[in-house]
């Protein structure tokens, strides 16, 4: 049975991107795209929101990696090995492999997507994390605090629902990112 697990890069202040939609001051250094490679080559399924998906098909390219550090290479490649699960009522097609899209959001199916599931299980985006978050579905959260404070935007976690949360790890990074993964009880 799988975990899932949500990751996500996070403003001080609890936002996924600024009031203008920006999320430029989240990219991270070399020392934290390593930890992500690490924590992504234990997810065998990816679940996203519309949005996220948008973001995240860049990886999909290799256009635009030749000349990237070798740590941002080895994420693309692992990026492109795990399934994807994208929701979405507008989305008319994907362009990315191992990749479906699901109209709707249905507690069910995503459980038994963890019962069934070798390994673990990411989701990303704000909306549709805030569905699993308030189905139960969550198991794991893995934030990663940057040194910066927003002021507004995109909150992280849902508005209005208590979250009780054991810590199961930190760690600092030399730029002054935290790292926390916390269980959800």
């Amino acid at each position: 049975m799988g975990k899932l697990i949500y990751a996500a890069n996070i403003s001080l202040d609890g936002y996924l991107e600024d009031e203008a939609g920006s999320f430029d001051w989240s990219v991270p250094d070399e020392a934290v795209h390593a930890f992500w490679n690490e924590y992504e080559r234990h997810i065998g399924t990816s679940l996203y929101g519309r949005r996220m998906y948008e973001t995240m098909q860049v990886w999909e390219s290799d256009d635009w990696l030749t000349n990237e550090p070798a740590v941002v290479r080895e994420y693309a490649e692992i990026w492109r090995n795990g399934d994807k699960v994208v929701y979405s009522t507008s989305l008319a097609d994907v362009s990315t492999a191992r990749t479906r899209i699901e109209r709707q959001f249905e507690p069910e199916a995503v459980r038994r997507l963890k019962e069934t599931s070798g390994s673990d299980l990411s989701i990303g985006g704000a909306m549709i994390a805030a569905e699993a978050f308030r189905h139960g579905l969550v198991d794991e959260c893995v934030l990663m605090l940057c040194p910066v404070v927003v002021g507004g935007g995109k909150p992280a976690l849902p508005r209005g629902m208590r979250l009780d949360l054991e810590l199961l790890d930190h760690r600092r990074f030399d730029n002054g990112v935290v790292c926390v993964r916390h269980a959800v009880r």
